[in-house]
């Protein structure tokens, strides 16, 4: 299904898309959208979002990540209303807040018979970085725009939406992503520069 996605996107070519050729012009195609139109999105968009967010790669496969998905208006209101990105939000067709465990569990080494042990997770806002760009791009592949709005590491920012939505004590949001339908003229950048390519060396 996703292949049906990632095809449909490069429509507007005549040429044959190969599955590489989709997901290449889905990569290149992506764009910060902040501007929606208020359309709700279907469970089954939010669903494939959610999907391709979790197919992301992890250390250590723990994968840390929750995501606290907001569609209710008055909670949008409630703790996005205010600001000069406030419409950005209230238009938005779900707000998608990608959270991480700051811990996990390790078995002791050495002792295989042990009961695991909590341990900092050290790469959970790495592991979340990576699930929080599958959503962005799997935005672009269904026709939808989105944005990344950081939380992580304003502390601030965090503690306020970490207060709101009872998030437990070892989890924290690293990123905010309003998701919807395009409504403004955002265009892709091209932000190729072969002059930070280094081979081999510096």
């Amino acid at each position: 299904m996703l292949l049906t996605l990632l095809t449909a996107s490069c429509a507007q070519t005549s040429a044959p898309v190969s599955e590489g050729d989709a997901a290449l012009s889905v990569i290149m195609n992506r764009r910060s959208v902040r501007t929606f139109s208020g359309e709700k999105l279907s469970q089954e968009q939010i669903d494939m979002l959610l999907k391709a967010a979790m197919a992301a790669p992890t250390d250590g496969n723990v994968q840390p990540w929750e995501f606290v998905v907001v569609t209710d208006k008055d909670i949008v209101e409630a703790v996005f209303g205010q600001g000069r990105r406030a419409d950005m939000y209230r238009n938005a067709g779900a707000v998608i807040i990608v959270c991480g465990h700051t811990t996990r569990l390790r078995i002791p080494r050495g002792e295989p018979d042990a009961a695991p042990v909590e341990t900092p997770n050290g790469s959970w806002y790495e592991d979340c970085s990576c699930a929080a760009e599958n959503l962005l791009l799997a935005a672009e592949a269904q026709g939808l725009g989105a944005v990344w709005m950081s939380a992580y590491p304003n502390e601030q920012k965090m503690a306020g939406i970490v207060e709101y939505f009872h998030l437990p004590a070892d989890v924290l949001p690293l990123a905010i992503i309003p998701v919807g339908y395009p409504a403004g003229d955002e265009q892709p950048k091209d932000k190729w520069a072969p002059e930070k390519v280094h081979y081999n060396k510096w």
